[in-house]
């Protein structure tokens, strides 16, 4: 170990005798250079930033606690991250050909992306569907479509991720009867869903409920699942959209797993005990640009998660302290000029996600700035992870970059700059209050704000958007959805409702209003529901008519 004042006498006099003659010569091309969060990124890091007294509390090894160092003690030295890609747009049938086509070339998971009628609870012949079926996602308003979905795709073979928040419920209990009809026992289904909601508040806007409905559907899913369907991920605490809507990597980390403490306290109130559902709890994160901060990011979010779980929670499990995570390329970074040059980006973000320990990764297409991503920029993005995780070398070591100064550094300042802002979310009595009190929201603003202030004032270069610019064609390769789909899904779903039975759906649906009025599990009477063929929208007003609809009273 390095003598602390050897190395600062040797700093001292390589400052005095060769850099300041530099700095005379060739000034730096800026006077800070820091991170999206405000860390100073120092002109070099030595063992003054970073000491290996507290080795063993601070990095241990890989797959214990704190789990700096990741949550598996072989990483992808056992097995690969999940190549899990984001897809999903049109009718069922189209997406069903996406996804096997993915799994030809080579995924390894499924992940669905919905539609914005079925993430707000509408049928696709509801009024405010109109011209949003199957545009940003694909539309299931029945266990038919779900059905269709999954044709040919055994769901005990293959993990399913679902980007879905308040119809979460609805959807699981879907995929649940699907593999129900597969013959696959519930136990041997693996999956995560979404399930975010305080996350849609802040950030994103898909959300029907008050916060007090959502907690109580959201905690009666981890009930349920911990009884009744083990292997599945209840819910993926999402930073992944408080990052695209503008925040900073401290914020990403502090606001998630602010919005994770309170979930954990909402199934604590409802009676359960923690190591009985928080060992399925999962998360999302995005990763964006500044490639040091985010892997430092990563590391970061799992100790402060551990010993948040450990010593807030008193979570006595291991696996109820490990902060397991899916990561996504930020689709905020793309950019619709010069769109090759997003797989750079994707690349390198993607670099950064497997160097900071992530379980699943999903890497954007090129083309996602102007449009649905086609096959081939969607293979492209596919054979980005693969070219990382089989060619790359970086993952044959388990967390090679620990023990950088620089690594380090940053993430013990990420880590404190995060407890600073759980710190504040919990005088404001925790997450739901602060989002009330629109603290989270008006922070990111503000982030956001500076970030592209940044950006017009050219303190911040974005490639081909505000330097090293070309004239371009309008490009015609974009997937574009036939306006056809939505008639011929509309119709399907106008056969559905005249085909089953009306009075057992009927019956299904007040059964699914009078348990979300009780107290009992909404659970098993969503699933009975979908068996009955009532489509989401109509499972989704039953619980309207109860909970209410959510209005922001807040203004940024």
């Amino acid at each position: 170990m390095a003598n602390s004042d050897d190395v600062k006498r040797a700093r001292e006099a390589w400052e005095a005798k060769l850099l300041s003659r530099t700095l005379a010569r060739t000034p730096e091309r800026s006077q800070r250079f820091e991170t999206t969060s405000g860390i100073e990124l120092k002109r070099v890091f030595t063992p003054e930033d970073h000491s290996d007294a507290d080795y063993v509390a601070r990095l241990g090894f890989p797959g214990t606690y704190p789990f700096t160092r990741g949550v598996q003690p072989t990483m992808y030295r056992g097995r690969f991250w999940t190549m899990r890609q984001y897809a999903g747009f049109g009718t069922a049938e189209e997406s069903n050909r996406r996804y096997r086509y993915l799994l030809e070339q080579g995924q390894t998971g499924l992940s669905v992306a919905f539609d914005l009628p079925t993430q707000m609870g509408r049928d696709s012949d509801h009024p405010r569907a109109q011209g949003e079926v199957g545009r940003v996602g694909v539309a299931i308003d029945s266990l038919g479509d779900m059905e269709t979905l999954l044709e040919g795709i055994p769901v005990d073979k293959v993990t399913t991720s679902m980007t879905i928040n308040a119809t979460a419920s609805i959807l699981l209990a879907l995929y649940l009867v699907v593999a129900e009809r597969q013959r696959v026992g519930w136990d041997k289904v693996g999956g995560t869903i979404q399930n975010d909601i305080l996350k849609e508040y802040i950030a994103r806007g898909t959300y029907i409920y008050p916060p007090a409905g959502s907690m109580r559907i959201i905690t009666d899913i981890f009930a349920f699942c911990a009884k009744e369907v083990p292997n599945w991920n209840t819910i993926s605490i999402s930073g992944y959209h408080i990052r695209e809507a503008g925040s900073t990597a401290a914020q990403e980390i502090a606001f998630t797993l602010s919005d994770g403490i309170a979930y954990v306290e909402a199934a604590v109130r409802a009676g359960m005990s923690v190591d009985e559902f928080a060992t399925r709890l999962s998360f999302f994160f995005n990763v964006h640009n500044n490639f040091l901060e985010e892997i430092a990011k990563f590391r970061a979010a799992r100790r402060l998660w551990a010993r948040i779980m450990k010593e807030r929670f008193g979570a006595t499990d291991p696996r109820s302290m490990m902060l397991r995570t899916h990561a996504q390329t930020a689709g905020s970074s793309l950019t619709a000029q010069q769109p090759d040059t997003n797989i750079i980006r994707t690349t390198i973000q993607a670099l950064a996600a497997v160097l900071g320990g992530t379980q699943s990764l999903h890497t954007n297409s090129k083309d996602e700035a102007l449009g649905l991503p086609t096959e081939d920029s969607v293979r492209i993005a596919l054979r980005t992870q693969q070219v990382i995780a089989y060619e790359s070398g970086v993952s044959d070591s388990i967390d090679p970059l620990a023990g950088s100064y620089c690594i380090e550094s940053l993430t013990t300042e990420l880590e404190r700059k995060a407890e600073e802002y759980i710190a504040a979310i919990d005088k404001f009595g925790g997450a739901v209050a602060a989002v009330e009190a629109g603290y989270q929201q008006r922070e990111i603003h503000n982030a956001a704000y500076r970030y592209q202030q940044e950006i017009e004032r050219k303190e911040r270069i974005i490639v081909g958007v505000n330097d090293f610019t070309v004239a371009e064609e309008p490009k015609n390769e974009i997937l574009r959805i036939d306006p056809e789909l939505e008639r011929r899904q509309v119709a399907k779903l106008a056969r559905v409702r005249i085909e089953r039975s009306q009075t057992e759906a009927a019956r299904a649906i007040q059964r699914v209003e009078a348990v979300a009025r009780g107290t009992g599990n909404v659970m098993p009477a969503i699933i009975d529901a979908v068996r009955a063929y009532a489509t989401l929208g109509e499972i989704a007003d039953a619980m309207r008519r109860v909970f209410g609809e959510y209005r922001p009273a807040i203004s940024l």
